[in-house]
């Protein structure tokens, strides 16, 4: 386990190249081949709450994506990317500095024992925010890549979910904020993992266009509230023509945070 402001890139400059989002203003190395940041990263960061002086913990980080897009966002946060994968997590280094934002680079897996996560600094009830996008993919019904990094980053076992909650649960304060973002078709199983401890939950549906079937959900949950769960409007990514929808351009390329909070008048924040 290693846990550090900053690690160097342990990968051969000719196994990675550089990405843009955000619009440009966030800059990403990442491997060529294997799992990729993408949408679901932009969006898991534009669904985290937060403000100048919260911690917040991005599990399962890969090279940081999610998590800088938070810093990106909100300036002044305590930022802490775990991620398992050594290479993976000397990128996350190497991206923190390439866009000047302070963070905290932690290997660790999120299955370790709660000792592991307090030698690290991340003991019970000291984050005010966790954001994560567990592996997904049901193996009965996915083919496994071939990758073993894509594999790993997108396949999950039975007990992922349950493990990953129970983790987040554990660090976060009373009150503190749990997103994330999982496939449409699992929402029973991130309600069965969530109702210990967990209350105040709100989904937003995340569909291609308003013609098809959601594809995702991003969940936000609150630990120990007794608030009841909400349906949020769904999230478009193109509008019926074919067009970028404003609200998810919005998140994608200008780094605004997605509304889920009722905001009186029928509105959300």
């Amino acid at each position: 386990m290693n846990c550090a402001p900053t690690t160097l890139m342990t990968c051969a400059q000719s196994d990675i190249g550089e990405d843009a989002f955000l619009g440009g203003r966030l800059r990403l190395y990442q491997p060529l081949s294997g799992h990729r940041a993408g949408h679901d990263a932009m969006l898991l960061a534009a669904a985290t709450p937060g403000g100048p002086g919260d911690r917040i913990v991005d599990f399962g980080a890969g090279v940081g994506a999610a998590g800088l897009a938070v810093a990106t966002r909100i300036d002044n946060i305590d930022l802490v990317l775990i991620e398992r994968d050594e290479t993976l997590a000397g990128l996350a280094g190497r991206n923190a500095l390439l866009n000047r934002l302070a963070a905290r680079v932690c290997v660790l897996d999120i299955a370790a024992e709660a000792d592991a996560f307090a030698a690290a600094g991340l003991g019970p009830d000291s984050a005010d925010g966790v954001l994560m996008n567990p592996p997904f993919n049901d193996a009965a019904r996915h083919r496994p890549s071939p990758d073993q990094s894509r594999r790993a980053a997108h396949v999950a076992d039975p007990s992922t979910l349950d493990i990953w909650t129970h983790a987040a649960r554990r660090m976060l304060k009373s009150g503190g904020a749990l997103s994330l973002i999982w496939r449409s078709d699992g929402l029973a199983e991130v309600l069965g993992a969530l109702g210990r401890g967990f209350g105040g939950i709100a989904i937003r549906p995340v569909h291609p266009d308003p013609r098809r079937p959601a594809i995702r959900i991003l969940v936000r949950a609150i630990k120990g509230s007794r608030a009841p769960l909400r349906l949020c409007p769904g999230l478009m990514l193109s509008d019926e023509m074919g067009q970028p929808d404003k609200e998810a351009q919005g998140s994608l390329a200008g780094g605004e945070a997605l509304a889920f909070a009722p905001a009186g008048k029928g509105g959300f924040q």
